[in-house]
């Protein structure tokens, strides 16, 4: 057997893995194929004769791909609550091989993937990688590039979402918060773009309740320049922001006229903020819980 037919027969022993894995990752048949595909092209052009465990190189060239393909779909998203239209789980009939299909459709339906489709890139590399193919958490960090511990958060607020609990704050350290929820509201009154974008996880999420405006419907906004360039837009009223402790949490809480208009409230992970929830609508503002902090 020459070489390249060996190189080949190693590759799809590992093939029906790599499609399970890209096919949660991206809920398209069309999409994860393709993900596999570029593995196989980059396990061609790569020298993988001294790699021990090729089946975790694979996962990882295939995990990178698939990140690379939900972040640029995060970025194309211009309308909001956008949800990805999902391949249906393909079946025999289809004409794939059944042991393909089988791995695609164990324990995965649409309803799990609409779910999936509400995290983040790097929440749901995280969750799938390790809650669905035991991938260890000192595995999964460089493909995200955070460290072990942030990658068990991650996957730690994407388990709570597909169980259908709200991601709890992180309140373990509330000095690291409140440094960071500081320079936030620094660089925002001080119409400082970069900084904002280096405060901000490249994956950030900006959700705003209905009350914000100027739309009618609740608005998610993805990707730390957007979200830094949106900041930028309320720098004059951070002039009435200040610092408050929200659910426990570091946030900020605005004022105008003497009357609180709206909270955000920030989740932070490794240092950056990975989540904004601006809260406007007066029911909601009135369930927080709410404690201003001094300078």
């Amino acid at each position: 057997m020459d070489d390249r037919n060996r190189l080949t027969e190693r590759f799809e022993e590992h093939r029906p893995r790599l499609r399970a894995v890209a096919y949660r990752m991206l809920g398209s048949v069309t999409e994860a194929d393709d993900a596999v595909q570029e593995a196989w092209l980059r396990m061609n052009r790569a020298d993988t004769g001294d790699v021990d465990n090729l089946e975790a190189w694979l996962t990882t060239v295939v995990s990178r791909v698939c990140l690379n393909v939900l972040r640029s779909r995060e970025q194309r998203r211009e309308e909001p609550l956008d949800v990805q239209a999902h391949d249906p789980v393909v079946g025999h009939e289809d004409g794939g091989d059944p042991e393909h299909e089988a791995m695609l459709a164990d324990s995965v339906g649409l309803a799990l993937l609409v779910v999936l489709d509400t995290l983040t890139p790097a929440e749901r590399l995280a969750f799938v990688l390790h809650d669905m193919f035991d991938v260890p958490f000192d595995d999964v960090a460089p493909i995200v590039g955070r460290s072990s511990p942030a990658v068990r958060q991650l996957a730690s607020r994407a388990r709570r979402r597909v169980k259908g609990v709200s991601p709890a704050p992180d309140t373990a350290d509330l000095e690291r918060q409140r440094r960071v929820v500081d320079a936030y509201l620094a660089a925002t009154r001080g119409g400082d773009f970069d900084a904002l974008v280096a405060l901000l996880d490249p994956d950030v999420v900006l959700r705003a309740d209905p009350a914000v405006g100027p739309t009618p419907a609740p608005l998610v906004i993805r990707g730390a320049r957007v979200v830094a360039r949106g900041a930028l837009v309320s720098s004059e009223r951070a002039r009435f922001t200040q610092v408050a402790l929200v659910n426990g949490a570091v946030g900020l809480v605005m004022a105008l006229h003497g009357r609180l208009h709206l909270v955000l409230a920030f989740t932070i992970a490794d240092d950056s903020i990975t989540e904004i929830d601006v809260i406007a609508e007066p029911d909601r503002v009135r369930r927080l819980d709410l404690a201003v902090l001094g300078d």
